[in-house]
């Protein structure tokens, strides 16, 4: 728990400098009206990478892989990756309705039985991978010379791998029921929206910052419906034959 303490500490800590850098760049690039003179063709950007599913108090840390090809100074043809791991704590008040019934059936069977501890609770430890996948245009907006705002629309796919880690009897055997294997693997798609700013340091490098939001039904037998949140901080560098003026 203090790892996982000291993770979210980290999170908390990089959400709010990407809030507020990118106040601290609009208000320099108010300065700077001139448009952008070179927009290279080719664009690649990795960095850190902060995926949140609030829905089951899950967060984890991880690196983000972006690269594109600018068709236009004001459109970018990219592909998108993103990788983290984490760990949170499953409770029943995640689950789908159905699943709830079930547990709760199992726990009045065991109090009956004078097998449940008083005021037990369920609690499930979970290591959590998550990867996205996604290819999709950027909108650039170039108006200044210092600072590149884009937005963009996500859709795409997720994999998660989950496997938990019961601590007791009672759900080691729950988790051997809803996950024989030891682990449960899901795909799905998402989609929803994002956007964000570059800090134009030079004519080839750029430190990026971007919010993402997208929903998504992983463990759609186990799970709620819920939302991911993404946050990402990290160099971008463009090159190649310049589009400007395209």
């Amino acid at each position: 728990m203090q790892h996982q303490s000291a993770i979210d500490s980290v999170g908390i800590r990089m959400g709010r400098i990407i809030a507020i850098v990118p106040v601290l760049c609009l208000l320099l690039a108010s300065q700077v009206f001139a448009q952008q003179s070179y927009v290279g063709r080719w664009d690649v950007y990795g960095g850190y990478t902060r995926i949140m599913q609030p829905s089951i108090n899950l967060a984890e840390n991880g690196f983000n892989l972006q690269t594109g090809m600018r068709l236009t100074t004001w459109l970018t043809a990219g592909f998108d990756y993103s990788v983290a791991t984490g760990r949170n704590i499953l409770e029943p008040d995640m689950l789908v309705p159905s699943v709830q019934q079930l547990l709760g059936a199992q726990l009045g069977h065991l109090a009956a039985a004078g097998l449940l501890p008083a005021g037990y609770t369920v609690a499930v430890p979970v290591n959590t991978k998550t990867q996205s996948f996604q290819i999709g245009p950027d909108f650039p907006i170039r108006h200044f010379e210092s600072v590149t705002f884009f937005v963009r629309p996500n859709l795409g796919a997720m994999q998660i791998v989950a496997t938990p880690r019961p601590t007791d009897a009672i759900t080691t055997g729950i988790v051997s029921q809803l996950a024989p294997a030891g682990k449960k693997i899901d795909w799905t798609y998402f989609y929803g929206f994002g956007g964000g700013l570059e800090f134009n340091v030079n004519h080839h490098f750029a430190l990026r910052f971007s919010a993402d939001f997208a929903h998504d039904q992983l463990f759609n037998d186990l799970l709620k419906e819920g939302n991911t949140i993404r946050f990402a901080v990290g160099p971008a560098f463009q090159f190649g034959k310049n589009v400007a003026g395209r």
